[in-house]
């Protein structure tokens, strides 16, 4: 059995539905053509997404993005927050019952982030593929540093430090690293099966226990 097949039925996968068309009213046209890009995101790749196609899925005429976004950037950089947003609540919903200062935090950190990588490259590829390094918008830098954050916290937690000290940064840092690299490497099932047969939660047990104890 691959690392891949090993790892693959521990992560629920994410499915995209029809976005239901209806009357629209305060708040809902806009939450319905994010998600209909978020679909298209998915479905396509991120280079492949169009406005028009995104109207078509939310029922909506091709004027009525324009109430709400700019233009197309705007319309991704909407689904790519919403996509961290969705990221950190899942972080923090793994860490529920967990030992505080232990190092199965950083594990269950370790596992959501993959899980996202897997479950919605889409996202993913346009959180870390080049897109939003070319984009000035400081939502973006502020959302990919609270999450961040929060595997900060529990470095420190488990480091016994008082705060976000030079050392929780660098080990938070080569635990990230460590991490973000692997979640690109299961994106590709070939470069997955170079690391034989593996079990997930165990890896990024290992690595947590070598980089914080």
């Amino acid at each position: 059995m691959s690392s891949t097949e090993k790892i693959h039925p521990s992560i629920s996968q994410a499915t995209g539905h029809a976005v239901s068309k209806k009357a629209y009213h305060h708040g809902d046209l806009r939450a319905a053509l994010i998600e209909a890009t978020r679909q298209l995101v998915e479905e396509k790749g991120p280079d492949s997404f169009s406005v028009s196609e995104a109207c078509r899925r939310a029922g909506v005429s091709t004027a009525a993005p324009y109430k709400h976004f700019k233009d197309k950037t705007e319309m991704l950089v909407a689904t790519v927050l919403e996509g961290m947003v969705r990221h950190r609540n899942k972080m923090l919903s793994a860490l529920e019952g967990v030992p505080e200062g232990s190092t199965e935090r950083i594990t269950a950190i370790g596992m959501e982030y993959v899980a996202f990588a897997l479950n919605e490259p889409g996202i993913f590829r346009l959180k870390f593929g080049g897109f939003t390094d070319r984009i000035a918008d400081p939502r973006l830098e502020e959302s990919g540093q609270q999450s961040f954050g929060i595997l900060l916290t529990e470095v420190a937690k488990c480091l016994g430090e008082p705060g976000i000290t030079d050392e929780v940064r660098r080990r938070g840092f080569l635990l990230w690293s460590f991490v973000h690299g692997l979640s690109f490497i299961l994106r590709d099932k070939g470069l997955a099966e170079k690391g034989g047969d593996f079990e997930l939660y165990a890896l990024l047990e290992e690595i947590a226990e070598r980089m914080l104890r």
